[in-house]
């Protein structure tokens, strides 16, 4: 049973979100979030409740059940040493050769991956990934502590090189990373347009090959939110990104995507497998439960855990 602190935290962050998706109705997502991007002190409310949540609440849940919590990065840290470390990328590698020769799209750009890899942790906080073998740049809105830099990652410029003004970046650079991770961000951030924003500037700064993690928290059972996560994943093989892992955890979903060698051949499964409920959105559950009106609506659809099996290799063909 969750502490009265652990309770008073978790409500300042859902506060914040709540407020912030609230104020995107009023004057619009952009406005609503340079608004937010301007409140220091709220932002540094939220980023010492978040690390404090984080840290000793999250942590102690981890051990003594399935909690998210720390095993979120555990999940991340062990997916990116399979993949890079025990060359499963090479498979996926293989299978975009054959699909690109079948489309008859020529790929220029080979895998080139850094030693060590080059992770970058969008909304960081307090840069949990800082332990493990990882070149980290860590960032967020408002750092937790100095090994944090300051960053709106919405708004970042991506250019040829990284550039660092005190303790902000200014600009990133454009297929530079091997993995980038977005952990528990999605949710903060108030509207579709702007969390496919974040996943195509990922897509920018990623190198052909390079991992995008995605997790995000539902503590519902795995049908509940099932569409909405399959509209993810059509929407990220839009952007060029291929979904090579999906888990469902107690409290979250975990995910993994790979940034094809050719937007191609990420369309060319996106057109496949669009069925008639998808579009080219990000939604969270909370954008389809605001108050108009004094009425609520849901367009949440339940549907059978088979949506979540992972594709086998032929279904990219």
């Amino acid at each position: 049973m969750a502490s009265e602190e652990h309770k008073v935290l978790a409500n300042i962050i859902k506060d914040v979100h709540a407020a912030l998706r609230q104020s995107s109705l009023e004057i619009g997502a952009e406005e609503a979030w340079l608004m937010h991007c301007s409140d220091k002190n709220k932002l540094i409310t939220y980023a010492e409740s978040m690390h404090k949540l984080a840290t000793t609440h999250w942590e102690e849940n981890c051990v003594n059940s399935d909690s998210t919590a720390i095993s979120r990065i555990k999940w991340s840290v062990d997916l990116c040493y399979a993949y890079f470390n025990e060359k499963l990328y090479l498979t996926y590698k293989k299978r975009e050769l054959d699909i690109a020769d079948k489309i008859n799209v020529k790929l220029t750009t080979e895998e080139d991956f850094s030693n060590p890899l080059k992770l970058i942790d969008v909304g960081s906080c307090y840069n949990p990934f800082k332990i493990y073998d990882f070149d980290v740049l860590a960032i967020d809105l408002c750092p937790a502590n100095p090994s944090v830099l300051e960053c709106d990652f919405l708004n970042v410029l991506c250019g040829n090189s990284i550039i660092q003004t005190n303790n902000k970046i200014v600009q990133l650079s454009c297929s530079h990373f091997d993995i980038a991770t977005f952990c528990f961000l999605l949710e903060y951030i108030p509207s579709s347009p702007l969390r496919i924003k974040a996943c195509e500037n990922a897509y920018t700064i990623l190198k052909p090959g390079g991992l995008l993690i995605i997790i995000t928290p539902d503590s519902k059972h795995i049908g509940a939110n099932c569409k909405l996560m399959k509209n993810w994943r059509y929407t990220l093989a839009c952007i060029g990104f291929s979904r090579i892992k999906y888990e469902k955890f107690k409290h979250m979903h975990c995910m993994a995507f790979r940034k094809c060698l050719s937007k191609d051949i990420a369309v060319r499964w996106a057109t496949i497998h669009k069925e008639s409920y998808m579009d080219f959105a990000v939604h969270i559950p909370q954008d389809f439960n605001r108050a108009t009106d004094n009425t609520t609506t849901s367009t949440i659809v339940t549907a059978s855990t088979e949506h979540f099996n992972e594709l086998p290799f032929s279904d990219l063909d």
